[in-house]
């Protein structure tokens, strides 16, 4: 009895588990869309994004414009493909600045300690109360509206949250068996820091990145509301929002578009920020 049964096992068809839609899924697909928007815009946007008609000036969505046109007769949807450079470049610009300075700063606190950590945690505290948009702002009133001014003023206050991250798991590294056993082999000081500490941390400080660019995004588009990011007449959905807030009683759609993209945008980070805490953390694994 029991080996017919395990016949009947074998022969029946195993149930192909179905694949699983998760948040990583998602939101890479999303962001991999957006890139691809903004890598390809000069082939996806159906128009000039700067072409001005006056004579097709607010016209709702139709047919030959899918998003409406803005005050200038500009199609929004082709304003909206092009936006996602500046923004995909200023998020890009901010990592790049943030990250290795917080790793750098953390890491040094940790490891070497003392005298040392006391003064770099009291310089990350003082950045990490300085309100983020505000002192952005105050930058880039004093240097100028800009992209690269734009992406060091919000830089300068987005790196404290990855000094204090990589601070506090160096300091649970710092007298491991793994450290240990490289010490054992004579591997000290900068060589150790960076060529084993760095790329323990380096993984939490990625999930941090991700999870933090729906912030940085929508900081960007505050300060191009604010005309302190990307000037006109480039697209940027920021500056787009301040255009269309002017009539979002009327022409609502002027603001929708802009808006609904940085909707997208920041959705699909968080979503892959969500995701990359899923794998690559087992602690928040479901």
């Amino acid at each position: 009895m029991t080996q017919n049964l395990t016949d009947i096992e074998i022969a029946a068809p195993r149930r192909r588990r179905r694949p699983r839609v998760t948040s990583l899924a998602i939101g890479g697909t999303l962001v991999a869309i957006l890139l691809l928007a903004a890598l390809f815009a000069p082939l996806l946007a159906p128009f000039d994004p700067n072409a001005q008609i006056i004579s097709a000036r607010l016209l709702p969505p139709s047919a030959a414009h899918w998003l409406g046109t803005d005050g200038f007769g500009r199609d929004l949807l082709s304003r909206v493909i092009y936006g996602s450079r500046p923004t995909l470049l200023l998020v890009s610009l901010i990592l790049l600045l943030t990250i290795p300075v917080g790793m750098l700063v953390g890491i040094s606190a940790g490891y070497l300690g003392g005298w040392t950590e006391r003064v770099l945690m009291r310089i990350t505290d003082i950045f990490l109360s300085l309100p983020n948009l505000v002192i952005a702002l105050a930058l880039v009133a004093m240097l100028g509206p800009g992209l690269l001014n734009g992406a060091l003023a919000l830089a300068l206050t987005s790196w404290p949250p990855f000094a204090r991250q990589a601070r506090a798991e160096t300091l649970a590294l710092r007298r491991s068996d793994y450290l240990a056993a490289a010490r054992m082999q004579g591997i000290n000081g900068l060589r150790l820091m960076f060529g084993h500490i760095l790329p323990l941390c380096l993984p939490s400080a990625v999930v941090r990145a991700a999870l933090s660019l729906g912030g940085i995004i929508l900081s960007a588009a505050g300060l191009g509301f604010l005309g302190m990011g990307v000037q006109p007449p480039t697209a940027e959905w920021g500056s787009m929002v301040a255009e269309g807030s002017k009539v979002i009683f009327d022409q609502w759609w002027v603001a929708a578009a802009p808006g609904g993209a940085i909707l997208f945008a920041s959705l699909a980070f968080n979503l892959t920020g969500d995701g990359l805490r899923d794998r690559l953390d087992t602690r928040n694994a479901n």
